[in-house]
């Protein structure tokens, strides 16, 4: 029985290539094997089919339904399950800095039990692992809430046994089994991949899958029940309806040929499940984690050697190493980052969008490429009636008449172009139809016609009740009315249809076509012999009234949407599983520069070097599956770029889960919403844009507290280090270096609460490890002058030369210390001059305030002895203001320099 095959293809990648390449082959080799399955079943007769998966017209019996149950299992996908609260904190604190803090906190409890450190690097651990799966478990929860599933069951016809006869009923769509007969619908999903064995009118919505925005007609065969010709592409075989579909209007009977993971949506969601890629923000942080971690281990033994050489206590000198440790970590930023993405997730919730990953908000300010789906993003999701057109391809009432007669009067169910011209027409026109025309019969659609036709008497409109006169109005594809037409209607006559007419007419629709227009013809005839049935062979003579032209609109602000995102150096590339003509009319009407339109199955024969060049000059990429679409985002990646993917279909979840940030929206399908890491409430680009804005505000805050503490860490340690080589007594004791670095760190939680400068929010911002170790050993070293000119000072000024006097000496280093850390803040924050051509928010101002208030009076609290410190004289605080107006002066000096010759500040 064909339906026997195992469950799972063989994987085909090699076993040396980089996970995420292996899982790029598994998807494409599961997706593939399963199209061409499928593509098979599609060729084959109806009958061999139903021999296939052994059944008959008549469904199987319940009890052949339950053994094939226990055999194929549930008829569900793989799923990628939210992680258990215990998971998500333990993920939570799995970080290269708090791993060293860790560390530290250990060591200094191991030296003393006491020690008010330990406390202190225990509780930062503690918030900031907290901070961060609060958060991600909050939004993950949203994020469940969102799923929301249509329907559970479905109508099969099964036996109660095998001389019984068949009945309907409603089933779990999990327990539909290969051989079942299910019995569709117009709103139905589609519960499994089903062959048709029949159908009426039925039009199938498949933009989930293949993206193309309008349904697509769906038939049980094509001629004599002999399948239809052979397709690679599953999506577009006229007689299979596909899992994750739905049933736009008509009805149909299909026999389930595949369930679960041996569907075409199951061969995609499969490979979906697992560990996910490395995305921009994970490996931007463990690459600065590392230098700042790499720039430690150098230090600290240094600091050791110098200070054990040169004052002959070893174990004093292990102490103050472990604090000088201490004091080049930036112990906060495990703590200010989770703050950072924890306000932008809840900034970016009260926008609608729901943050599933935290990680995702500093991506999405780093995208300079998004890729999206066309359906819904650039245009508003439904179908409209765009023009009516008479033969020469201007507007005419006539036609619209006739079209909407057509479809009002029509008793079958009405697809979404039936309802357009419904809807153009005015409800008092409406009232007036009903009263002027009575329906006489119908000839419904069918897919080998691919038109239907409606018989009316407009008798009323002699005002009698007379001899009554019939008119026959056909509405479909334009090839088959045009075949039936021999006269047109032209500037209010009826001419003969001559070959040069009909090569005219037939260009019109070819060039509407060509704008991306779905193109319906119309034609009457009006009956010379009244009668009460109508049938097919009535549709002969007729004479062409015109053109119906259809289009799923753009969005009214999405050209400005794009622009704002082009704006923000954001390049924008369509890629829709649509048709080319389709897409670059949207993209056109949109503002997008579409070019040369790429075909799906043209990168097929492209090997990643070629793909790399190719997706970064073409704009718009059309008929594009699954693969196709995840191969273009990892393309875009290989050449440099931080890609977002915007979009909510089946077919889009492999691209999403590969792209740096992935997007959808809270109407998108269940895998979709899985795959992504944010969740639009609307499918809105304009939502997007400002959440774009959030991350680069997240990230500029971020890289601010990374700069500054790095900076000024490695100006503190260089100062102990010349420090200790000259002075016979420790510069600062280890317990004030840990009591400087927590205030100057708590003061830095208002960071998140900065706001940056209009021009850094222009374009996309990027990790850039060696950016900042040329930042910190540039700028840190400034510090380390003016820490120097207070050494002198105070060694000079204040005698405080000996041992005997260390405490004064140490005392009024600490005061400058903080105060210039403290303060730098205002001048590396921005690239401007600061206070006055930028100045912080106030909850980083008052922080400032309360960090030098702090600082001044702990030398004069009654926490003083314990920690070492005397009060300073009067004399101690001109020279005091003196150092800090000479600190940032000069500071401000070589920032205009670094600017100038490097291009780049924060």
């Amino acid at each position: 029985m064909t339906m026997l095959t195992p469950r799972t293809p063989t994987k085909l990648a090699p076993p040396g290539r980089a996970r995420r390449e292996r899982k790029a082959a598994e998807l494409e080799s599961r997706t593939r094997l399963v199209g061409e399955r499928l593509a098979a079943t599609s060729a084959r007769p109806r009958t061999l089919v139903l021999q296939d998966v052994d059944t008959s017209l008549d469904g199987l019996t319940h009890a052949e339904a339950a053994l094939r149950l226990e055999h194929h299992g549930a008829n569900t996908v793989a799923q990628e399950r939210t992680p258990r609260w215990f998971v998500q904190l333990g993920k939570a604190y799995w970080n290269p800095f708090i791993g060293v803090l860790v560390f530290l906190a250990a060591v200094m409890y191991w030296q003393d039990p006491a020690d008010p450190g330990v406390v202190i690097l225990s509780v930062m651990v503690g918030i900031s692992g907290l901070l961060r799966f609060w958060q991600e478990y909050r939004s993950g929860r949203a994020a469940d809430a969102l799923k929301k599933l249509v329907t559970t069951t479905c109508a099969v016809q099964r036996r109660a046994g095998s001389g019984s006869a068949p009945t309907t009923f409603e089933v779990p769509m999990d327990q539909v089994v290969p051989g079942d007969v299910v019995k569709l619908a117009a709103g139905d999903l589609i519960p499994a991949d089903l062959r048709l064995v029949g159908s009426k009118d039925l039009m199938v919505g498949q933009a989930a899958l293949s993206g193309e925005s309008l349904p697509v007609a769906k038939a049980d065969t094509r001629t004599n029940d002999l399948g239809q010709q052979e397709t690679t592409d599953p999506v577009e075989a006229d007689n299979l309806c596909l899992m994750g579909t739905s049933v736009t209007s008509g009805t149909a009977t299909g026999v389930v040929v595949a369930t679960g993971s041996d569907t075409w949506f199951g061969s995609m969601a499969g490979s979906l499940v697992g560990e996910r890629p490395q995305t921009n923000f994970d490996n931007g942080v463990r690459k600065v984690s590392f230098l700042l971690i790499r720039f430690m281990l150098v230090m600290v033994p240094v600091v050791f050697m110098v200070n054990g050489l040169t004052k002959g206590d070893w174990n004093e000198a292990f102490l103050f190493g472990i604090a000088v440790a201490v004091g080049l970590t930036p112990e906060m930023l495990p703590m200010v980052v989770s703050a950072n993405l924890a306000r932008g997730a809840v900034a970016m919730s009260r926008r609608k969008v729901v943050v599933k990953r935290l990680g995702a908000i500093q991506n999405l300010g780093a995208m300079d490429v998004l890729c999206t789906d066309k359906t819904g993003t650039l245009t508003e999701d439904r179908i409209v009636l765009d023009r009516y057109l008479d033969v020469h391809g201007h507007e005419d009432g006539e036609v619209l008449e006739y079209g909407y007669l057509n479809a009002h009067f029509q008793t079958g169910l009405r697809n979404l172009m039936d309802q357009a011209v419904i809807d153009r027409v005015d409800e008092a026109e409406e009232v007036v139809v009903d009263a002027r025309f009575s329906m006489v019969d119908e000839i419904p659609f069918d897919f080998a016609r691919r038109r239907m036709s409606v018989v009316l008497d407009r008798r009323s409109l002699l005002g009698d009740r007379g001899r009554p006169e019939h008119v026959m109005i056909t509405k479909g594809a334009v090839e088959e009315v045009l075949e039936l037409c021999t006269h047109m209607r032209d500037r209010g006559e009826t001419v003969e249809l001559t070959e040069q007419l009909r090569w005219h007419v037939t260009r019109i629709a070819e060039d509407n076509n060509r704008r991306g227009l779905r193109v319906l013809a119309v034609a009457t005839r009006s009956v010379d012999v009244p009668r009460d049935t109508y049938s097919v062979a009535d549709e002969d003579g007729l004479t062409l009234v015109g053109f119906l032209a259809f289009l799923d609109p753009p969005k009214a602000d999405a050209a400005r949407a794009l622009q704002g995102l082009a704006d923000k150096g954001i390049a924008v590339k369509v890629v829709t599983g649509d048709n080319d003509l389709v897409a670059a009319r949207v993209c056109a009407d949109v503002g997008i520069e579409v070019g040369q339109v790429v075909l799906g199955a043209e990168t097929d024969g492209l090997d990643d070097t070629e793909l790399r060049g190719l997706a970064a000059r073409t704009a718009v990429f059309a008929k594009v599956n699954p693969v196709q679409k995840a191969r273009i985002v990892r393309a875009l990646q290989a050449d440099g770029h931080t890609v977002g993917f915007l979009g909510d279909g089946i077919n889009d979840a492999a691209a999403l889960r590969d792209a740096d940030v992935g997007i959808s929206v809270d109407t998108a399908v269940d895998i979709a919403k899985e795959s992504a890491d944010i969740i639009l409430l609307e499918k809105d680009l304009t939502v997007l844009e400002q959440g774009v804005l959030q991350g680069r505000t997240t990230f500029g805050n971020t890289i601010k507290y990374i700069k500054m503490t790095a900076s000024s860490n490695f100006g503190n340690v260089f100062s102990v280090l010349v420090a200790s080589a000259f002075i016979p007594f420790q510069p600062m004791l280890a317990i004030m270096l840990l009591v400087q670095n927590l205030v100057y760190d708590i003061a830095q939680l208002a960071t998140p609460w900065d706001r940056m400068d209009e021009e850094y929010l222009r374009k996309p911002r990027n990790w850039d490890a060696k950016g900042i170790f040329r930042f910190m050993v540039t700028i840190g070293p400034i510090s380390s002058i003016f820490d120097i000119a207070m050494f002198v000072i105070m060694w000079n000024v204040f005698a405080a030369d000996s041992e005997a006097s260390q405490s004064l000496f140490q005392s009024g280093w600490f005061i400058e210390g903080l105060l210039s850390q403290t303060l730098i803040v205002h001048m590396i924050r921005t690239r401007k001059i600061p206070f006055i051509q930028s100045r912080a928010s106030w909850p980083v101002m008052a922080m400032t305030v309360l960090a030098v208030l702090t600082g001044l009076w702990l030398p004069f609290s009654p926490l003083a002895p314990t920690l070492g410190f005397v009060a300073l004289p009067a004399g101690y605080f001109p020279w005091l203001v003196g150092v800090l107006l000479a600190y940032c002066t000069l500071t401000q000096l070589v920032k205009t320099w670094y600017i100038r010759r490097f291009n780049t500040w924060l």
